[in-house]
């Protein structure tokens, strides 16, 4: 497929009907086109309208979506069926431009600048993106083995900028009291990032995490020398450590964890400059999408969006579910 730009799609996608063309080349790069019934593959035809350019909708509309039907399960469906997309009443060109950027854009895009750019609610400019980092996550089953980096941070605003009458200044460790905590798991090889946001960061926790996404017994663990790492590092067949408190960064044989900070590092200036502040209930999310991004930067911005297009499919999300 040729370079992907924003400047290139506007002039490609001028209408509904491309925009679902543009969407199957990306769905299905091959011209293999998929039932998202029955799986069957390339078994299929296109069901050209009447009039060759949009069909009648139940509520008497015009559509210019374009409709498929199975040879095999004798159902019909479109590019959109089954995946993010799936329901939307926003304009697919509308879709296919968010989307770019939301893969394109390193630093993210805030749901009030899509509203504004697009003209669309704000609760349909956020919506929009939730869908989309839905898609973002990891939903891999597999396991990681060699060497992984693992770091924990907490995300939110500074202790010196609550208010002065909080009473939970006068607890201990109110300084994580309002923070959203998260886990960040890299593996050195491939790079591939799973993270978590969780409610606080113990050992129990850390123990879970690896397991859930590591074989410890082909895995080398590569942590700072915090106490919550000791119970896990039994079971790895190797720990190495970096003592920050002695101004320890490297080793010779790790490279400690700079790359978990890297990624911390980026997800807290974006946060701060483009969202300005994340709930905890939406937290993981976000940081599903900064580390899809993350993970495959040394992508191009096609070879990234043609990735995320491949994880649409089965990522169905309601607006009420999200929002309660």
């Amino acid at each position: 497929m040729e370079k992907v730009t924003f400047g290139n799609m506007a002039l490609q996608i001028t209408s509904e009907a491309d925009a679902y063309e543009y969407m199957e080349t990306l769905r299905w790069p091959n011209g293999e086109v998929v039932c998202p019934h029955c799986g069957v593959l390339g078994s299929h035809y296109y069901l050209n309208p009447d009039n060759g350019v949009s069909r009648t909708t139940t509520r008497g509309k015009q559509s210019q979506r374009r409709v498929w039907k199975c040879k095999d399960c004798r159902k019909q469906f479109s590019v959109t069926t089954g995946t993010i997309f799936h329901g939307s009443k926003v304009s697919l060109r509308i879709w296919l431009f968010v989307f770019f950027e939301m893969c394109a854009n390193k630093n993210g895009i805030a749901a009030r600048e899509i509203a504004r750019k697009y003209d669309v609610a704000p609760k349909t400019a956020w919506f929009m993106t939730q869908r989309i980092r839905e898609a973002m996550a990891n939903d891999s089953s597999g396991k990681l083995t060699g060497n992984i980096v693992m770091d924990e941070t907490y995300i939110g605003g500074k202790p010196e900028n609550w208010h002065a009458n909080d009473p939970r200044r006068a607890k201990r460790g109110f300084t994580t009291a309002r923070k959203t905590a998260a886990i960040a798991l890299i593996s050195e090889e491939t790079g591939e990032i799973r993270t978590k946001a969780v409610t606080n960061v113990t050992g129990t926790v850390i123990q879970k995490m690896v397991r859930e996404n590591v074989l410890p017994a082909q895995t080398t663990l590569h942590s700072d020398s915090a106490p919550l790492y000791r119970t896990i590092s039994k079971e790895m067949a190797g720990h190495h450590v970096v003592n920050h408190n002695a101004g320890q960064y490297v080793t010779e044989l790790s490279s400690g964890t700079n790359k978990a900070e890297n990624f911390f590092s980026q997800l807290k200036r974006s946060i701060d400059g483009t969202h300005h502040s994340v709930s905890k209930e939406h937290m993981q999310r976000y940081l599903s999408e900064f580390a899809f991004r993350h993970g495959s930067h040394e992508l191009s911005d096609t070879e990234r969006m043609m990735r995320l297009m491949g994880q649409v499919p089965g990522r169905r999300l309601s607006y009420r579910p999200l929002t309660n």
